[in-house]
């Protein structure tokens, strides 16, 4: 790189480290510290003071650019949020469906602007309410949905053709049905598919990784369900991001921001060399890919972590797939506050965490954002504690000034020379995956769930032993604490859904579910897009677990490397 190129003048950068050297050992070196050792939740050393000599390298529109353009480390929009601020998408669902309808509709009504609906244990993993190996967790963690009655249900009086709805449908077993049952109900309301706009997140890694259930379909079906669903909506519902690739959940199971975005990233790319084979275009699908990631404790780590990931991606994209529209070299992705940093142990500090992960977020860039409630450790939110995240939204959003101004650490010497560390261990890690054959090959050898595994057991040391304080937990607690709010009561469930089950069963045409599912077989036989047929097939009002089932029959089960 020439002189000329450098955001600092090489003698000037060179008179700094000097004059810094001296710093430290005059000034700085006979002061008592806290500590010699400072790192990130990644293990990446903090100097006690950053320069321009710790930036020194970067290329300005190389390395940052402006907003809207590559490398979008800046923002994926030219105005960011002075033009559109972030979309508030609180996460909800429990119960049946009638209960969440509900809270969806009280969100909107108190100024949530889309819907980021949760599906419970059951709904999730492919099992009906009434399953022997589910039934304990119908409507837990979630809404319980069983047949297409119940999404008519929970879309009751709400305009989906208005509203983005996010689908929480963590795994393909899960969204082939669910996504295809949210785009029947728009059918039989008369709705066109172009007419939707939302997202579902849709990840294979959640299914053989993270929240693994009994019975769980091989890694390389999961992966084949995962791009069905794109394939379709590239195809048919062109305004939905078809694929969430879900890095928060990652989080959640304990890895690093590093093995967060390199995970999502490699999943990503290991889905576009598989369209591609299909036929798609890169630029078909690619501006329709999303990411979900967390926000959690390490403020600045999180912020360069945002940035670092739209660097990588716009340059990994550029370069193996060459798209012509610039919209397919952008990293979009939505952040949710980080579930397992919250405490059960005085659950109000809960309300000041999510609002510095909240905080972080939109520093970093983010284009939608859920805050968790404060008493998530403990239960389902309760509607004062899904308010107050609101609440806490809305406060980031209109009186912190954090809109009027784009990426406003971007030239922060720390910031920058931070997510340059991220984005070279980042890199060094997508590498390493390469070489094991891509992602689905890394799963089914168990190396990434090894991977999450050491991670946490790491995290989960630090916590235990004091060196990583949690307030609290670990430090400043309160004896005899008494919980100060009462906690959420889930609705009775399992005899609701039981009876809507049987009453369906008895009332659909029986031939006519049985066709429907031998289509399902038929399609899984002949390797073809399996949503093309389960959209029509859930019309006929088979369950969830009868589509699952279906699919379980033809690919087989796996059991999950373990050690």
């Amino acid at each position: 790189m020439t002189a000329a190129t450098k955001l600092y003048n090489p003698d000037a950068v060179k008179n700094i480290k000097k004059e810094k050297k001296a710093w430290e050992e005059q000034t700085f070196a006979p002061h008592k510290k806290r500590s010699d050792d400072f790192h990130t939740l990644s293990a990446i050393p903090i100097q006690a003071l950053y320069t321009p000599a710790d930036a020194s390298d970067l290329n300005y529109m190389q390395d940052l650019g402006l907003p809207g353009e590559g490398p979008f480390v800046r923002g994926v929009y030219p105005t960011m949020y002075r033009g559109r601020s972030w979309t508030i998408r609180q996460l909800a669902g429990f119960g049946p469906p009638e209960e969440t309808n509900m809270r969806y509709k009280f969100l909107l009504k108190e100024g949530a602007n889309g819907i980021n609906g949760v599906f419970d244990y059951p709904t999730l993993r492919g099992f009906d309410s009434t399953d022997p190996m589910a039934r304990a967790d119908a409507g837990r963690g979630g809404v319980a949905i069983d047949t297409l009655e119940d999404m008519q249900i929970l879309f009751d009086g709400i305009p989906i053709e208005k509203i983005s709805t996010s689908l929480v449908t963590c795994q393909p077993i899960c969204n082939i049905t669910v996504q295809s049952m949210y785009f029947a109900n728009a059918q039989l309301r008369d709705l066109a598919l172009d007419q939707l706009a939302g997202t579902s997140q849709n990840d294979f890694l959640m299914e053989t990784v993270v929240t693994i259930a009994p019975e769980v379909l091989p890694p390389r079906a999961s992966f084949k369900l995962s791009c069905d669903a794109i394939e379709f909506c590239t195809k048919h519902v062109p305004r939905w991001n078809p694929v969430s690739f879900s890095g928060y959940n990652y989080r959640e199971s304990g890895c690093t921001a590093i093995q967060e975005v390199a995970f999502v990233i490699c999943n990503a790319i290991a889905c576009c060399r598989e369209l591609i084979r299909r036929g798609l275009d890169i630029d078909s699908f690619a501006p329709r890919l999303s990411f979900f990631l967390s926000a959690h404790n390490d403020f600045f780590e999180e912020i360069a972590k945002y940035r670092a990931a739209r660097r990588i991606w716009y340059r990994m994209m550029k370069e193996r797939f060459a798209p012509k529209d610039s919209h397919s070299l952008r990293f979009r992705f939505h952040v949710q506050t980080a579930g397992v940093a919250l405490t059960a142990q005085q659950p109000l500090n809960n309300i000041a965490r999510a609002a510095y992960h909240g905080m972080a977020a939109v520093l970093g860039g983010a284009q939608s954002v859920h805050i968790d409630g404060y008493d998530e450790a403990l239960c389902t939110p309760t509607e004062l504690s899904a308010l107050t995240a609101l609440r806490t939204n809305q406060i980031l959003q209109l009186e912190t000034g954090v809109t009027r101004t784009i990426d406003p650490l971007g030239g922060s010497y720390f910031i920058e020379s931070l997510t340059n560390q991220l984005e070279e261990k980042i890199l060094d890690l997508l590498e390493k995956i390469e070489h094991m054959d891509g992602i689905v090959r890394a799963v089914e050898t168990g190396w990434i769930h090894q991977e999450i595994s050491n991670a946490a057991y790491a995290y989960q040391q630090a916590v235990d032993s004091g060196k990583m304080p949690i307030v609290g937990l670990n430090c400043h607690r309160v004896k005899e604490e008494k919980l100060p709010m009462d906690l959420f009561e889930v609705p009775e469930t399992l005899s609701i859904q039981e009876k809507k089950i049987n009453k369906i069963k008895k009332k659909r045409d029986a031939a006519k579910a049985q066709r429907a599912l031998e289509a399902i077989a038929s399609c899984c036989d002949q390797d073809g897009n399996l949503m093309e047929v389960i959209v029509e097939s859930v019309k006929s009002y088979v369950t969830e677990g009868e589509i699952s089932r279906t699919l379980k029959d033809r690919y087989g089960t796996w059991t999950p490397p373990l050690f």
